[in-house]
């Protein structure tokens, strides 16, 4: 039987208790480094993710764990979300620059992904005391109520966020050339707080270029639950173990919507 998703909450709470808020502004300069051009850790990630793999693990007797500083250390670890077992896919800061900036838009993201498919999802922003919570059939709740996606609207009345820095550049430069179709997009540098806006209708859309799993497996549960819709550009679903798909992955309140995102913002011409 699988934990309950109130379980992990618990978990992921003391956990950021502990190792994340004690360090949020007052990180000194070695506890930064970069993994990457733009892509930094700090020793509250990595701390995090030690004591985030021990318990989850333990709450999860038979599972198995990635998680991003593991995988970034060993790119290998990532297949492990290919196997039978039951998996946790671990974010332990999703927001680094925005947490070692100082700014409280960080979170905590898991998911437990089994045999292809999320089973569980919980966001944790430590900072603002909210935690998102989804399994797969039960639906999603925002501190314990339930919450849904915003009601569908024509693309002009829509507001979201769209990523242009990864992947082959034909998507940004048709993208630029429509963005008046919609109003101003905005970027909060951090996906978990995106996907809690997109679950409780606080925005419309997202469309992701990076599909990570530690960011964006368990955000993609936390949608669906919350009623809405997403697929890859080229119409095929979400999976955890499935490829990155250079051209992005939409969300959207629903499949209507997303057609009319898709024609807003890409046009009806094959990219």
């Amino acid at each position: 039987m699988l934990p309950s998703p109130e379980s992990v909450a618990a978990i992921v709470a003391e956990v950021a208790a502990e190792e994340l808020m004690p360090r949020f502004r007052h990180l000194e300069a070695g506890d930064v480094r970069d993994k990457g051009p733009g892509d930094p850790v700090t020793v509250a990630d990595e701390a995090a993710e030690r004591a985030l793999t021990r318990r989850l693990a333990a709450l999860l007797p038979g599972s198995l764990v990635v998680g991003e500083e593991a995988a970034s250390a060993d790119p290998d670890v990532v297949k492990r979300l290919s196997g039978d077992a039951p998996v946790w896919i671990i974010d332990p800061v999703d927001g680094t620059t925005n947490f070692a900036a100082g700014l409280p838009i960080f979170a905590v993201i898991i998911g437990l992904v089994q045999g292809g498919e999320m089973r569980l999802a919980c966001l944790h922003d430590p900072v603002h005391g909210e935690t998102a919570l989804a399994s797969a059939g039960d639906g999603a709740t925002l501190n314990g109520r339930r919450i849904a996606v915003a009601t569908p609207d024509a693309p002009k009345n829509m507001y979201g966020t769209v990523k242009l820095r990864f992947g082959e550049r034909a998507l940004p430069r048709r993208i630029v050339e429509r963005c008046q179709n919609v109003p101003a997009f905005m970027d909060l540098r951090c996906a978990a707080h995106e996907y809690i806006a997109l679950a409780s209708g606080r925005l419309h859309y997202a469309l992701y270029r990076k599909l990570m799993p530690w960011d964006h497996a368990a955000g993609n549960l936390l949608q669906r639950e919350a009623g809405g819709y997403g697929a890859h550009l080229d119409g095929t679903p979400y999976r955890a173990d499935g490829p990155d798909h250079s051209h992005g992955f939409l969300y959207a309140p629903d499949e209507a919507a997303w057609r009319a995102l898709v024609e807003a913002l890409i046009g009806a011409e094959p990219l």
